[in-house]
């Protein structure tokens, strides 16, 4: 059986599944049945400093996206940190840690930009026997408008002034959540790592209105006849964290920095390609909201599954196995070809990669042949682009075939070359030709 038990930091788990601050880590109830749920780790919902808590909304926190089949795709939130007492959170975290010692627990915490405020609260914090803090610099709403969450997040400096006060306040592993609302997410990582962050989690929900009520003209979710920009999170956020994961795990000034993913994971799939990408661990929020926090027991017996089916024995050799096969743009090979193919026992004659190839690509799917209704790829005319294998509603029905070394592109009428050749050294390149003058 593989071994899933995670080390992160320092911080110990049974497995890499942890529960990401949010409403699921908002009490010590919720957290207690996580645990018995399965969950490796929680990150208790955000702390702020001591005083009056903070005030939330008496009505609809959350906006939605829903597929075809009202499975939900994404997730807008306008909640905003705890708006419960800092001492009982500070008490139940104590109780919770005492009772399961071998799960990992990690406060998340968010207060004014000041050394002060920052130097009150560690201590109280580490008192609970918490593993480790993590710094939200991710909240887009709400928080960002008193000059905190993403307001510091977007401020390189400010991150790494921030961490520096941690490091030196704490004994705790300090994990910097950095947020996805910023043009180039390395330069917030390297501020971080600069600061001598223990990591960098992400990412932090993104800016969005996910609706309109067309009857009040007003943005879901509505309150009293009004909207507000939230942060959205789940599936359809997906793409956007594992590339910003892959930008960390692959930059040179930052590689080797622990990272724990955040994104839209749902499934133990998910998970592994996060850790592929780079990341130690993963954190989940929308799945666990949607389907209630046994959704874990599916993660981690997939995962172990496909780790023995694999040969995996352990994490370690599977996290950042996929970042080296990250590359830029101009760096892929130009001398790649490939091509699609239809199974036509399995295609089911929908038309739907026709139409698509007709009206949107490349002209190079028939839909008629010898008078009968029938799909079948032209070779002469496809571009290998697979918009038609995205489109297709039968699983593997259409497969992108590459053309082997020497094998004619009936396109371009020249033989596949077998040598790697990338923008940097076309012809057309106008720096190529600079630099071979």
């Amino acid at each position: 059986m593989a071994d899933i038990r995670n080390n992160f930091v320092g911080i110990k788990s049974p497995n890499p599944f942890w529960l990401a601050s949010a409403p699921p880590t908002d009490k010590a109830y919720n957290v207690e049945r996580a645990f018995k749920a399965g969950w490796g780790g929680v990150v208790w919902k955000t702390l702020g400093e001591e005083g009056p808590p903070v005030v939330n909304v008496n009505g609809p926190r959350y906006g939605a996206i829903w597929g075809a089949d009202r499975r939900l795709l994404g997730l807008n939130n306008i909640e905003l940190i705890t708006d419960r007492d800092l001492q009982t959170n500070l008490r139940e975290m104590k109780q919770v840690k005492m009772n399961w010692p071998d799960r990992a627990l990690v406060a998340s915490i968010m207060v004014p930009c000041d050394e002060e405020s920052w130097k009150a609260i560690l201590p109280l914090v580490e008192e609970t026997g918490a593993d480790g803090i993590e710094l939200n610099f991710g909240c887009p709403h709400g928080m960002s408008e008193r000059g905190m969450g993403s307001a510091v997040g977007q401020v390189p400096e400010y991150i790494e002034m921030v961490v520096r006060w941690c490091k030196q306040y704490t004994r705790m592993p300090v994990i910097t959540k950095l947020t996805p609302n910023i043009t180039d997410i390395r330069k917030p990582a390297r501020a971080a790592h600069a600061g001598g962050t223990d990591a960098v989690s992400l990412i932090n929900t993104i800016n969005s209105i996910t609706g309109v009520d067309l009857d009040s003209f007003a943005p879901q979710p509505t309150i009293d006849g009004k909207g507000s920009h939230g942060g959205y999170c789940g599936p359809a956020v997906k793409p956007i964290a594992m590339n910003m994961v892959a930008e960390i795990a692959r930059d040179p000034e930052t590689r080797g920095l622990p990272i724990s993913g955040i994104g839209g994971i749902t499934t133990w799939r998910d998970a592994a390609e996060f850790m592929a990408l780079g990341a130690g661990n993963v954190q989940v929020c929308t799945a666990a909201m949607t389907y209630g926090f046994k959704i874990v027991q599916e993660m981690i017996a997939g995962l172990e599954n496909w780790m023995d089916e694999k040969g995996h024995a352990s994490l370690s050799d599977i996290v950042g196995r996929a970042t080296p096969n990250v590359t830029d743009w101009q760096y892929l090979n130009l001398n790649y070809v490939a091509k699609a193919h239809i199974d036509q026992d399995a295609c089911i004659k929908c038309g739907r990669c026709h139409i698509a190839c007709e009206d949107t690509s490349h002209q190079a799917i028939t839909s008629m042949v010898d008078g009968l209704r029938h799909f079948e790829v032209i070779e002469a005319e496809c571009v290998g682009c697979n918009l038609c294998v995205n489109v297709c509603p039968v699983e593997g029905c259409i497969t992108m075939e590459p053309l082997a070394a020497g094998a004619m592109d009936q396109r371009t009428g020249k033989p596949v070359s077998p040598i790697y050749a990338n923008w940097t050294t076309h012809p057309n390149n106008p720096m190529a030709k600079v630099a071979a003058e």
